[in-house]
């Protein structure tokens, strides 16, 4: 737990009882006791903030905001690039912020948090850092899938086309947090004026609805075009591997007509029973023998496979 006092500058580390702002991640027991009796809070609030799958809310009462707000993990790269959405409390009561996540931290290091005054500033400008976190990792989503297109065209494998699919798949959850997010900016707009907001901050909470609305539709737009290429790029391995096997395929053209005269050449097994033959009659009746049999072959198996394709209809 880490407490911060408001000063010119931005924020800087103080003690327990001159603090305005607080920062718990993963509070112990003895904790989440004085977070709940500090701010009012019950054992379903706090254990919502710990709870990566909670829907964002927004509850008012009594002089008191409580926030669940989505925010995006900072990026992992292991086997592909993970991007991940985590839950953040803020709660707002009587001039005093408190902030709770399971892992991580709040970081007030940016140009949002100059010049902050009150708790509600700093409240809202980690709401807008947090849209702009989002929009920046929809631009890094949106160069890792510019890259993976480009190596998909030279693929033949699925590797690629798995990364697309976690990069595709990780957009739905965004797209899903930007928009809860914007259901609560929604409802803390219509009851801030409730709350003694100034204009300075309703002006400031109205460039964050608008900057989260660009976010949504940008998430919206760019989960349209993963998901509906997504079948053209599994067409586009295809299509690689197809022209592998059409140029071995080629090359084992090339070189059946040769392999077949050099073996039937270098029969010496073959010139030694016929030796009594003129070799000229001896190779022509082998090689009369051999169109038979791979006639005959041809004839069977094309027999064996209509019987099956009718047993299927």
């Amino acid at each position: 737990m880490k407490h911060y006092d408001i000063r010119i500058n931005g924020l800087v580390e103080s003690s327990a009882d001159s603090a305005v702002i607080v920062v718990s991640i993963a509070p112990d027991d003895q904790e989440r006791a004085w977070i709940k009796d500090s701010f009012s809070l019950d054992d379903y609030d706090v254990g919502g903030t710990l709870d990566a799958d909670e829907v964002p809310r927004l509850e008012s009462s009594a002089g008191r905001l409580f926030l669940i707000w989505k925010v995006p993990e900072s990026a992992s790269v292991s086997n592909g690039v993970e991007l991940g959405i985590s839950t953040l409390g803020v709660c707002l009561a009587q001039n005093r912020l408190l902030l709770v996540r399971a892992s991580g931290d709040a970081g007030f290091i940016g140009r949002e948090f100059r010049g902050v005054q009150t708790a509600a500033d700093v409240m809202l400008a980690l709401l807008l850092r947090t849209v702009k976190h989002f929009v920046g990792h929809l631009r890094a989503i949106r160069q890792m899938s510019g890259e993976l297109e480009k190596k998909i065209t030279t693929s033949m494998e699925n590797t690629h086309l798995l990364q697309m699919f976690a990069l595709s798949e990780d957009l739905v959850y965004y797209q899903d947090a930007i928009e809860g997010n914007a259901a609560v900016l929604s409802k803390l707009r219509g009851v801030a004026g409730q709350f003694g907001f100034e204009a300075r901050q309703l002006e400031l909470l109205d460039d964050i609805v608008l900057e989260n609305a660009q976010a949504a539709r940008q998430a919206s737009i760019f989960s349209v075009v993963l998901s509906g290429l997504m079948d053209a790029r599994g067409t586009i391995v295809n299509n690689n591997m197809n022209v592998l096997l059409k140029n071995l395929t080629l090359i084992n053209i090339v070189f059946l007509p040769l392999n077949l005269i050099a073996s039937i050449g270098g029969m010496s097994e073959w010139s030694m029973m016929t030796a009594g033959m003129d070799w000229r009659l001896s190779y022509l009746l082998f090689s009369f023998a051999m169109v038979v049999i791979g006639w005959g072959t041809w004839i069977i198996m094309r027999k064996f496979i209509d019987r099956n394709i009718v047993r299927k209809r």
